[in-house]
């Protein structure tokens, strides 16, 4: 997926295939939050912002980081979901195969619930990097702040209604609880993400 083109992959998103799909769309979202950041975070080096350069070195090295890990679990996404869909077309025909589909099922279920919970993680992560850079950053690309809080936002609320879809299906109490947690933070990440917004929209309207 990192080295397809973008017209390719729409036309994939909206092509009548189980993946890619939301949960793709969603770590996407973040791998372009991180990116904004990043590009922001090298419009704040040099002599002006070398207070803070230890700071932007650092959020450079991190946005990075979550770039590629994003990417991955965009990858990830798409092939946990087409697991999921391998599991339910598994025959059912004996008490020993409908068995062996429902593991297959409940296992398959955690698995697609995982790479969008790593998403909301990578998303607030994003989110406060965010609330970091803002008061130190290159003023002239402010709104790239604000943007790339905007997407994490989109990140972490897309991601959470895809953790959600798994949670029904997954027995395993333990799993489900871990996800769940991971879920519960997206309205922490949200309101976050909008005050960022509202802070920058507030400086540019002076």
């Amino acid at each position: 997926m990192r080295d397809e083109k973008i017209g390719d992959f729409l036309h994939r998103l909206a092509d009548r295939v189980p993946a890619p799909g939301g949960g793709a769309s969603a770590a996407l979202h973040a791998a372009q939050a991180a990116a904004l950041l990043g590009m922001v975070a090298r419009y704040s080096t040099g002599e002006k912002y070398a207070g803070h350069r230890l700071t932007i070195e650092r959020i450079i090295a991190e946005t990075d980081e979550l770039r590629t890990t994003a990417v991955q679990l965009a990858e990830d996404d798409a092939a946990a979901f087409t697991a999921v869909t391998d599991a339910y077309k598994l025959p059912k025909a004996t008490d020993e195969e409908k068995a062996a589909r429902s593991a297959a099922v409940a296992a398959a279920l955690i698995g697609a619930g995982k790479p969008p919970a790593e998403v909301i993680a990578v998303a607030q992560i994003v989110v406060e990097l965010a609330e970091e850079l803002l008061p130190i950053g290159n003023r002239n690309v402010i709104t790239d702040v604000a943007a790339a809080t905007e997407a994490a936002r989109a990140a972490a609320t897309t991601a959470r209604v895809n953790v959600e879809i798994n949670l029904g299906g997954i027995k395993d109490v333990t799993a489900r609880a871990e996800l769940a947690a991971e879920a519960d933070k997206v309205d922490d990440i949200a309101a976050r993400a909008e005050q960022v917004t509202a802070a920058v929209r507030k400086e540019i309207s002076k």
